[in-house]
């Protein structure tokens, strides 16, 4: 079975039953035109503005935020984590507005 398979040891090289593959000719990179990325359209934004303090009725501030979607909610959530972050405790919304640029 064995020399059925991989024929004898005596075989020569020339006699071999395995083809050695060609290789075939195609396009090379220098040939393919060079293409640019297409622009990609703008992500829809949207604006937060909140009004944020560190400490119940202090020192207020306006902290805005640009949030990449269309959610208002989630556009207002991403805001307040965000506000979080920089050690903001109270939140309240004054606008969310949409972003044309």
């Amino acid at each position: 079975m064995r020399q059925a398979l991989f024929g004898s040891p005596k075989q020569s090289e020339s006699e071999s039953i395995f083809i050695t593959p060609t290789p075939v000719s195609g396009p090379t990179p220098q040939d393919k035109p060079i293409r640019r990325a297409a622009s990609k359209p703008l992500s829809p934004r949207l604006r937060v503005t909140l009004r944020v303090t560190r400490a119940f009725e202090g020192e207020a501030e306006v902290f805005v935020y640009d949030a990449n979607t269309l959610s208002t909610i989630v556009a207002e959530q991403a805001a307040k984590n965000e506000a979080k972050k920089q050690k903001f405790r109270y939140f309240e919304v004054i606008s969310i507005n949409s972003i044309d640029s």
